[in-house]
């Protein structure tokens, strides 16, 4: 009888060991982190170029408060709409401040140009940040969370920084979070852990500690949108002048508009109201924090 006992008793701890080591192998990526990674950033890189052009709400907060945007995608830029402060819609002179600053964007061939500018190397910026993510970093695997791949990452010694966006990149530790189904980036943290010189201190310094979080969601078939960026950094420029970046914008409400419209067609979309297909209202577009 005890005999028969122990031989059960190994049974299940080998079904035990067994279970434990399938569920190692299944949880595992397939193929090497950095990898994973290496074809995210294609994906990601890729996509760009094929995007749909999306129209949302912006919610921004400050030490000012609140404040509500819309925002439509177009060809040669995005185009805003401030529609709330606090909750509260923007009274008769604010409105028409908005208004003019719209016509004087839509009458100014030099206005124009400078937001194409400011357009296209924004894009540029983001276009070499994510190309940087695979080199600049080692990672490594920490498992699984709601259907994607979760990686840990810290500086590559061996990668050489030169640009500032890549200075201040390669300066952090953080995790990255993957769609296991996609290969999309769906969360990216990071922190400082160093502080970073510009002109040896002498130009300007970034204070290690600070952080950033970008999240994102898939809005479409191949579409992603960032739905929460948060970004507090602190430095000081030219020796003595203290500057800091307190950035956190929720978006919500996706709709999907033509593709490649220009500034006047956007602003004639704002003017028709809101989104037909934005179910949630601006005053309901807090995120749970």
């Amino acid at each position: 009888m005890r005999t028969r006992l122990k031989l059960a008793g190994m049974i299940v701890l080998a079904q035990f060991v067994v279970f434990i080591h399938v569920h190692a192998q299944s949880a595992q990526p397939p193929m090497p982190p950095s990898q994973l990674v290496r074809e995210v950033v294609y994906n990601e890189l890729h996509d760009h170029e094929l995007h749909g052009y999306w129209r949302y709400w912006i919610e921004r907060h400050s030490q000012k408060g609140i404040r509500l945007d819309e925002q439509i995608e177009t060809g040669e830029g995005p185009i805003t709409r401030f529609d709330r402060s606090n909750g509260h819609p923007l009274d008769a002179a604010e409105r028409l401040a908005e208004q003019d600053r719209l016509n004087h964007l839509l009458n100014s061939p030099a206005e124009q140009a400078r937001h194409r500018q400011e357009y296209a190397e924004d894009e540029k910026r983001i276009g070499r940040i994510v190309a940087l993510l695979p080199d600049a970093f080692l990672y490594e695997y920490a498992g699984e969370e709601n259907g994607c791949y979760r990686l840990r990452f810290r500086p590559n010694p061996d990668y050489p920084a030169r640009s500032i966006e890549a200075r201040i990149f390669h300066a952090m530790n953080g995790e990255l979070w993957v769609s296991i189904r996609y290969k999309r980036l769906a969360r990216l943290d990071g922190h400082l852990v160093e502080n970073v010189d510009f002109g040896y201190g002498i130009l300007g310094r970034l204070y290690k500690g600070g952080w950033f979080q970008l999240q994102r969601t898939r809005v479409s078939a191949t579409d992603w949108k960032t739905e929460r960026l948060e970004m507090h950094m602190r430095g000081r420029a030219m020796l003595f002048k203290t500057i800091a970046r307190e950035t956190s914008e929720y978006r919500s409400g996706f709709s999907q508009v033509p593709a490649g419209i220009s500034l006047g067609q956007g602003v004639s979309l704002l003017d028709q109201g809101e989104s037909s297909s934005a179910l949630i209202s601006p005053a309901s577009l807090s995120f749970n924090r």
